[in-house]
């Protein structure tokens, strides 16, 4: 089931009994984060808070807290059903005969159909404000104490390249600094970011359209690791299994998602920079404040009952947790399809997407698990990754108490431990300079001799099946 607007989701959540309405006023200053936080980490419903105070739009947030929610949001029972969409994608020999072209044919087709669609209006612009647009209409959410203000922090950032023409979707969180400008925080290492520097080489101002809500396969797609050259449009449309409609801004050369809530319509001079952050952060520190582009307002279209989406960051877990184990899931036939070794992976939700990897492979030589780890490092956001820890192919990753079983019993330190440097995220504080740091490899597989292990390695203790047979029939009589 493809939703066309977040209201639409909404409305499931809620038949779902997936979604709990707050009638009672609440400040969106810290108050509403100390109850995402302590929701979220009980495991609780999406929340819709009716009367924030200092607004009259409604607050939604924990909408994707846990992996119920995100398969709902992405139309599915179960996120099995898209992984083995793209297995089936991926798994698509190369044509050689006529039947295979028009196989091949076929596949095109259908991922064209996916592509989105232009209309000319849509409830998005129900209402238009050209005249004095004011962010405080707004009510955007101071999470932490120590933030520097109030961040918008689950806006569907739009830009274009100026030259490709290129259309990137970033989730990048906006510090507001008044009701006309925010900062705008794009990492060095974000496609975002990559379009600014394009057009303030050519010393023009870039247009931008700042989406809140609507379908959220289009709010997860502007989380994922995309390559460059992948429009988050059309990846929303096959994850969604529908083309997402998309609608001209009234005030910038943009498009953005007809059935969306808010949309903020702006620029972003070239060389302008202001102080943006503090910020309390998914790695459960504040980020520094830093100088970043500054994005400046020129209209507001909203619907006519707008709802607000926000998602709240912090020590883990939290909302984005469960994205980020969306990512992992559907992302691992992709890193398959390159490495077929890899037999699962997990991004464990207290290593904060970036600082911790396990992998398993099917080894089949020496060295095969630094191969593993240096291609790792190689593909996209991955290079990010501090830690990876390669395991042999049995081992549960997703198992923790299995993970440090084996990797105590598996490693000599001097030799099965490998240090790399690199770019690190904008967030390692950890690194002795921004951006650039170390990063570990631990080969956790039982070693063979090439490998600098002429002992013979011990077999692990296993119970016999025939044994465990026989106990499963007696098990109900033993009364145990």
């Amino acid at each position: 089931m493809a939703f066309e607007t977040l209201q639409d989701f909404v409305t499931a959540l809620e038949a779902a009994g997936e979604l709990r309405r707050i009638g009672a006023p609440v400040d969106p200053v810290l108050e509403i984060t100390e109850i995402a936080d302590r929701v979220v980490r009980a495991g609780g419903p999406a929340l819709l808070f009716e009367r924030p105070r200092g607004s009259s739009i409604p607050v939604l947030i924990n909408a994707f807290g846990t992996m119920r929610r995100c398969a709902m949001a992405l139309g599915v029972a179960d996120l099995g059903e898209i992984v083995a969409r793209i297995e089936r994608l991926l798994r698509a020999e190369p044509p050689v005969t006529l039947v295979d072209r028009l196989r091949a044919l076929g596949r095109l087709r259908q991922l064209a159909s996916f592509s989105p669609r232009t209309v000319r209006s849509g409830v998005c612009q129900e209402v238009v404000i050209r005249d004095d647009p004011a962010l405080e209409m707004l009510p955007i959410l101071k999470c932490w104490p120590q933030d520097g203000g109030r961040f918008l922090t689950l806006p569907m950032v739009f830009t274009k390249h100026p030259e490709t023409g290129q259309r990137n979707v970033g989730m990048y969180r906006m510090h507001v600094y008044d009701s006309r400008t925010t900062g705008m925080h794009w990492h060095a290492h974000k496609v975002g970011a990559g379009h600014y520097r394009a057009w303030e080489s050519l010393g023009k101002h870039m247009p931008v359209a700042v989406a809140l809500g609507g379908d959220p396969a289009l709010i997860y797609a502007a989380t994922a690791p995309l390559p460059e050259s992948v429009d988050e449009v059309l990846f929303a449309g096959f994850l969604r299994g529908a083309p997402v409609t998309m609608v001209p801004c009234q005030t910038v050369d943009l498009e953005v998602p007809a059935g969306c809530e808010i949309v903020l319509e702006g620029y972003v001079e070239p060389g302008e920079r202001r102080t943006e952050g503090p910020f309390g952060d998914h790695t459960g520190y504040y980020s520094a404040a830093d100088q970043y582009p500054v994005f400046h307002l020129t209209c507001i279209t909203h619907r006519r009952d707008p709802i607000y989406p926000a998602t709240v960051v912090g020590p883990p877990p939290k909302e984005d947790a469960y994205l980020g184990k969306v990512t992992e899931r559907l992302f691992l036939p992709l890193i398959r399809a390159l490495l077929p070794e890899v037999v699962d992976l997990n991004l464990p939700i207290e290593g904060i997407f970036h600082n911790l990897a396990i992998v398993s492979i099917r080894k089949g030589f020496p060295g095969h698990a630094r191969k593993v780890m240096q291609a790792l490092w190689g593909l996209g956001q991955m290079m990010f990754t501090k830690i990876i820890v390669v395991l042999d192919e049995e081992a549960n990753v997703h198992d923790l108490a299995d993970v440090i079983w084996r990797l105590g019993n598996h490693i000599d330190p001097r030799r099965d431990v490998c240090f790399v440097d690199g770019p690190v995220d904008a967030l390692n504080h950890a690194s002795p300079q921004p951006g650039f740091g170390s990063k570990m490899g631990i080969d956790a597989t039982r070693k063979l001799p090439e490998e600098g292990h002429p002992r013979p390695w011990p077999d692990e203790i296993v119970m016999t099946p025939e044994v465990k047979r026989r106990v499963d029939e007696l098990w109900e009589a033993l009364g145990l």
